[in-house]
């Protein structure tokens, strides 16, 4: 795990992404890969007089703000301590992502914790983890770094995703200074029980520790967040979308509720 996919824009949770993907690329000794996607770009609209002249305003606009932002982001970065580059994609935020993670290892997102109408960033997140073979760190807004060395929480249920999120996450795991695998109970059989992900973790060298948890009253969520909080955490790895995203969004669910609520980062694969 060298390289490090960030998604540049200028909204709330930009800081907290900047500094988690910089902690992430000094823990892995690795290369961050700043990528800005625009669909707003120069282009040519024939949608009558009125229709080119709107599309001009915007492409003029949207090239002078990223122009800036650019600007800006390079000043910040050249102050920095690893190496980087900066490209443009002219393309919808989650579509440009996703075809440019092809070549890199890890991507830096936002979690839905700062924006009050949480959609665009939670449809973002769904299209990434979907369409790409990463692991996405979705970094709350509030938390402007990413311990890579402090404790780690495993989320597990025994699913595939659980299993492909552990996996992903071991060059992550390798650098916590503790690993506690917990499960909490939801009156359903494991396919995969948590002693063979501590046996699959310990192959790499990683010690853990199983916490085997009932959920009585509370939300598998609240249990996990009561969890991360005892054990001061530095970040939870978890398996996202066990479910389908139109029932997460419509229904709820654990993926989307931690998206929204977890106060620290997740490192998260379907």
């Amino acid at each position: 795990m060298k390289s490090v996919l960030l998604y540049v824009n200028d909204d709330s949770g930009l800081d907290a992404r900047y500094q988690a993907a910089l902690d992430l690329t000094r823990a892995l000794e690795g290369h961050l890969h700043c990528l800005r996607p625009n669909p707003y770009q120069p282009q040519i609209a024939f949608d009558g007089v009125t229709g080119m002249s709107i599309m001009y305003d915007i492409s003029k606009y949207a090239s002078e703000a990223d122009a800036q932002l650019k600007q800006e982001m390079e000043k910040r970065l050249a102050k920095e301590d690893v190496p980087w580059t900066y490209q443009e994609a002219n393309a919808e935020p989650a579509r440009g992502l996703s075809r440019n993670s092809a070549l890199t290892d890890v991507m830096v997102l936002s979690s839905c914790s700062g924006v009050k109408d949480n959609t665009l960033p939670l449809g973002i997140l769904g299209d990434v983890i979907f369409s790409t073979n990463i692991p996405v760190v979705v970094q709350p807004d509030s938390i402007q770094k990413f311990d890579a060395a402090g404790p780690a929480v495993v989320a597990w249920n025994g699913s595939l995703e659980a299993g492909n999120a552990l996996r992903a996450a071991v060059p992550l795991l390798q650098l916590a200074s503790a690993v506690h695998i917990v499960v909490v109970d939801e009156d359903k059989d494991h396919d995969l029980p948590p002693l063979e992900a501590s046996e699959y973790l310990s192959r790499y060298g990683i010690k853990s520790q199983i916490h085997e948890l009932a959920a009585d009253q509370s939300s598998v969520q609240a249990v996990l967040l009561s969890t991360v909080d005892t054990l001061k955490a530095s970040y939870m790895v978890m398996g996202a979308y066990g479910h389908s995203r139109a029932r997460e969004f419509f229904f709820g669910g654990v993926t989307r509720n931690l998206f929204r609520d977890c106060p620290v980062p997740l490192v998260v694969a379907h």
